[in-house]
């Protein structure tokens, strides 16, 4: 869900970051990872030997040429080409607008004749009214960013180049590494139409300090709702206002939640087909009796609601909520923003820990841009984003740069990257990682949002808000109330 967050946050987006099933998975599922990876592989080999490239139409004016015509073979240094990308950081970020400058410098030591155009906007990278816009306008950067729960939208405007054939182990040489999950996200049909910059997957997170003053062990986070329950208790019975447990009803964020609890039971919101709402029933009667319970009999949920994304932030910032569902970059946002401090600050797995929310941000390539348009936009983004020990992962740079490192996200690597990776990211670590341990150790399977989950996850809302602002809310009326409208939005895709 990133339609109302900033570019650090999981709910900006439609999202929704997978972290790795690899620490957890039986031997099974193990090879079942490594079967989809080879397989992925594998196709993009074959189309790249049957491909025979891209239209130049919208290639952007310059003189380019010089490149070999296998689209698989890495970009040719003297090819020329230039390059226009947006969601480079602002001069208000001024430590990340330095690293996307050291990264163009760097990477032209290699590719000379890259000239590459940097777009920023202030706020968010990706604001859902614009970038639609955007797209029915044709008017999208050379490359672009989007979130993975938007190819539906870019493919329906016929706006992203297939990348297939251009991206192979010669071109992106960790890309037998980086998680399925995440690759499967950015593919339609077989074909490939985006790389990856981060990913994320939702989990509880938790005021450390207020774990500790109700007498809980904030080093073992609730791991089922009936834990969760109780220890929002706990941490409400420290009065002064303070609450246990808080959650959204507004902006889209509750519906963004429902989702994300009913995916933690094992739940579905749209079924198989994509045609029927799947939450009318015993599961999602469960997970409203349980927050009617939590927020008229426990009073652990405070008394304001109608809450929406930067409430619960602020709250938990500042010492008055004791736990959340979040992803890791809500941390940033609070230290970075709201002035609280990584070590107050813990996370576990989502409750039940069946399957959990999981989406992130990647870029795509407009279509028709020539075939070195694609190669080189491949070959920086595989440099900036996709390379362990450089650009975005060169945590000692981070590190130095007065910049977060040892929040376990983005991760999507696995194998011998996600070795170096970690190992990288924990050697330089700015805060306590040890505070992720119960999240990193019992990684969840993400799972992507539901279609049309923006409009799915406003109707929801009207649901959640029943539930915590009314003590006498028909819970089965509003279910089926909220099946009926989804079942419309879903019939019209």
């Amino acid at each position: 869900m990133r339609s109302v967050r900033s570019s650090s946050a999981r709910f900006r987006r439609t999202s929704t970051t997978s972290t790795t099933n690899a620490l957890r998975a039986a031997s099974g599922a193990r090879r079942s990872r490594r079967t989809f990876a080879a397989a992925l592989l594998a196709a993009l080999a074959l189309t790249a030997l049957a491909a025979c490239g891209t239209s130049s139409s919208a290639g952007g004016g310059d003189a380019e040429g010089g490149g070999s015509s296998d689209p698989s073979a890495p970009l040719d240094p003297k090819a020329k080409v230039t390059l226009t990308i947006d969601c480079m950081p602002p001069t208000a970020k001024a430590a990340e607008r330095k690293e996307w400058n050291e990264d163009v410098r760097t990477f032209n030591k290699t590719y000379p004749n890259v000239r590459i155009e940097g777009k920023s906007t202030p706020g968010q990278c990706l604001e859902p009214p614009r970038f639609t816009a955007m797209l029915k306008a044709k008017s999208q950067p050379d490359v672009f960013y989007t979130y993975f729960t938007d190819l539906e939208q870019v493919l329906d405007n016929d706006g992203a180049a297939d990348i297939s054939a251009y991206v192979t182990d010669r071109t992106v040489p960790a890309l037998k590494d980086i998680d399925p999950d995440v690759m499967g996200s950015l593919t339609k049909d077989g074909k490939l139409y985006g790389l990856p910059t981060s990913n994320y997957t939702m989990g509880l997170l938790i005021n450390r300090k207020l774990f500790r003053q109700a007498g809980l062990d904030p080093d073992h986070p609730p791991r089922t709702w009936p834990e969760v329950r109780t220890a929002a208790r706990a941490i409400a019975g420290l009065g002064e206002g303070i609450a246990g447990f808080g959650e959204y009803s507004a902006g889209n964020t509750g519906g963004w939640h429902f989702t994300a609890t009913t995916y933690g039971l094992g739940g579905d919101i749209v079924d198989a087909s994509g045609r029927k709402a799947a939450f009318n029933n015993d599961l999602g009667r469960q997970i409203l009796g349980n927050l009617h319970a939590m927020r008229w009999q426990d009073d652990s949920m405070g008394r304001t609601q109608l809450l929406k994304w930067g409430d619960l932030q602020k709250q938990i910032a500042s010492d008055r909520l004791g736990m959340f569902l979040a992803a890791p970059d809500d941390i940033t946002y609070m230290v970075q923003q709201l002035g609280a401090k990584y070590e107050n600050f813990g996370m576990g797995p989502m409750p039940g820990e069946k399957t959990t929310l999981f989406g992130g941000n990647n870029y795509m390539i407009k279509k028709g841009s020539s075939p070195d348009k694609i190669k080189a936009a491949v070959a920086w983004l595989n440099f900036k984003n996709l390379t362990v020990g450089k650009g975005q992962f060169d945590w000692s740079r981070t590190k130095a740069d007065g910049l977060p490192v040892g929040l376990p996200q983005p991760n999507f690597w696995l194998n011998a990257s996600k070795t170096a990776d970690d190992a990288e990211r924990a050697r330089h670590a700015t805060m306590p990682v040890a505070n992720f341990k119960t999240f990193m150790d019992n990684p969840v399977k993400g799972k992507a949002e539901p279609p049309r989950a923006q409009e799915i996850y406003k109707v929801l809302d009207n649901v959640m808000s029943g539930v915590l602002t009314d003590e006498d809310a028909d819970i089965a009326k509003l279910l089926a109330t909220a099946e009926q409208q989804v079942n419309r939005i879903l019939a019209n895709r």
